[in-house]
């Protein structure tokens, strides 16, 4: 029984000495105030540099659609299949010289944007609106240019809209894809342009083969050493460039 009694004790001895314990004072969390750009809440400065990485992640997609570069890039990738040279040249080879190169085409409309609207925009004589709006304008001059009618009539029949009375009522989103559709057009006849000989070159070098009975041998092993010698007599990288160069208007 005093066992019991002592055991019992021994238990509740803790039990009320952490009743008696004086609870925790309460933790209150200070109010949380976020403001954005700026004390007064105004979020204007942090939505432009939401804007300004917006575009710069889509960069690579801006420069595929709306300059040059798509067009200059496939015929370098005909050349290159029409060559049978394999992954030479790279391509960040080739995806390098065709960035370079839509820099020289494009210098023109840059220049545009620059004075119009970049150079105007610092001085303080327009605001962010109206520099989006020259920019805007400036490229829609450089994509009608360079866009068919055909493709702006399947753009407009897709999005089931009315055709404009002009051109330049044309919405950008509906002229980009024109213009993309009008580039890849143009690039495929320039391939078929560049591979055309090489083909030439090929069918000579099989027929060849298989008169001498020699129907094992690859005839593109065979014909590689001359088209590449070919290529290099005609001066073949400066010929496809001016002529890339004067598909855009550019006087070479």
């Amino acid at each position: 029984m005093i066992r019991a009694l002592l055991a019992a004790m021994a238990f509740l001895v803790p039990t009320i000495a952490w009743a008696q314990i004086d609870p925790s004072p309460a933790i209150t969390m200070p109010e949380l105030n976020v403001k954005l750009g700026g004390g007064d809440g105004n979020f204007v400065d942090a939505l432009k540099v939401m804007g300004v990485l917006t575009v710069l992640s889509l960069a690579p997609a801006i420069i595929i659609s709306v300059t040059s570069f798509t067009r200059i890039i496939i015929v370098f990738s005909f050349l290159r299949t029409a060559l049978g040279t394999q992954g030479s040249p790279p391509n960040q080879v080739l995806v390098s010289l065709a960035l370079f190169l839509t820099a020289a085409v494009m210098t023109p409309t840059a220049t545009q944007v620059w004075e119009k609207g970049v150079t105007p925009y610092q001085a303080g004589q327009i605001n962010d609106s109206q520099l989006m709006d020259i920019t805007v304008q400036e490229i829609r001059t450089f994509l009608l240019v360079h866009t068919r009618q055909k493709e702006l009539v399947t753009v407009f029949s897709m999005a089931n809209y009315d055709r404009p009375t002009s051109r330049d009522d044309v919405p950008i989103h509906l002229l980009i894809p024109a213009f993309m559709l009008s580039e890849l057009k143009l690039a495929f006849q320039i391939g078929f342009l560049v591979a055309l000989p090489f083909l030439i070159v090929d069918l000579v070098v099989a027929t060849l083969l298989m008169s001498m009975g020699m129907m094992m041998l690859p005839p593109v092993m065979v014909s590689l050493p001359f088209k590449v010698l070919i290529f290099l007599l005609a001066d073949g990288w400066n010929l496809i460039v001016a002529n890339l160069g004067r598909s855009f208007g550019m006087d070479i």
